[in-house]
């Protein structure tokens, strides 16, 4: 079974820093295209960031500047840096990732279980 399993998630002050993490384990062949999404209480999910295999990012308005995406191919890990957290990034996180898998082949677009973001003002 693929799965992806987020870590990194707390409580920080306004101005601090967290990192995410999210690995995927299992029969996997290869990933595509990996992101962060973040849903906040009563609202819509929506992208936060996200990256290729080649490394190509894409950032929300709302984080260009303060948030940086990163993979390790070889670990099949992404990562988000989050500097100077404003309440307004407090949000539960989702790792996502398009993953070609074996046993048997077949083409997943997977979800983490989220973590929570807290950011106090």
């Amino acid at each position: 079974q693929v799965r992806l399993v987020e870590s990194g998630g707390g409580l920080v002050e306004a101005g601090g820093s967290l990192r995410l993490s999210c690995a995927a384990s299992g029969s996997v062949f290869s990933i595509n295209t990996m992101g962060w999404y973040r849903q906040a209480p009563d609202k819509q999910r929506e992208l936060v960031a996200s990256i290729t295999r080649a490394r190509s990012t894409n950032y929300a308005d709302s984080v260009k500047g303060r948030f940086t995406i990163s993979r390790d191919n070889a670990k099949n890990t992404v990562y988000l840096q989050m500097n100077s957290l404003e309440p307004e990034d407090t949000a539960v996180y989702y790792c996502n990732a398009q993953i070609t898998a074996l046993s048997p082949y077949r083409e997943l677009n997977l979800w983490g279980q989220g973590t929570l973001v807290t950011v106090s003002s």
